[in-house]
């Protein structure tokens, strides 16, 4: 990874289940955490940089668990820091449910070329 090259993570939501506000943030929680636990372990010097350097977080939506799927399909195949995010199903949802894909964080060219079509959550 270049040291001039921009780091991020991307956060994608499924779109068909109409979480609340609270249990969308949870859900998102759950995948920076899980993503950031990983690249500790995998990329320790790259997780300092992408903290120094403001820790860049987008929140964007894919249309459905298929759809989610096939993205974290392509961003293990890109060697992405990655993170599949189901739900313990205690409140809104069944238990199981996979609600987010956090990737990164990681090369925001990288990133983009599996999410940078997406829509941002709104």
């Amino acid at each position: 990874m270049s040291q001039t090259e921009e780091l991020t993570m991307v956060l994608v939501t499924r779109a068909d289940l109409k979480l609340s506000k609270g249990k969308l943030a949870a859900q998102c929680g759950h995948a920076v955490m899980e993503c950031t636990l990983r690249a500790r372990k995998d990329s320790p010097r790259g997780l300092d940089r992408y903290r120094r350097e403001g820790a860049r977080k987008i929140v964007c939506k894919a249309a459905d668990e298929n759809a989610l799927k096939q993205i974290l399909g392509r961003a293990k195949s890109a060697d992405l820091v990655c993170y599949l995010v189901k739900d313990a199903g205690h409140t809104e949802i069944p238990p199981g449910t996979v609600t987010v894909v956090g990737i990164g964080p990681g090369p925001r060219s990288e990133i983009d070329k599996i999410t940078g079509d997406l829509q941002l959550v709104g």
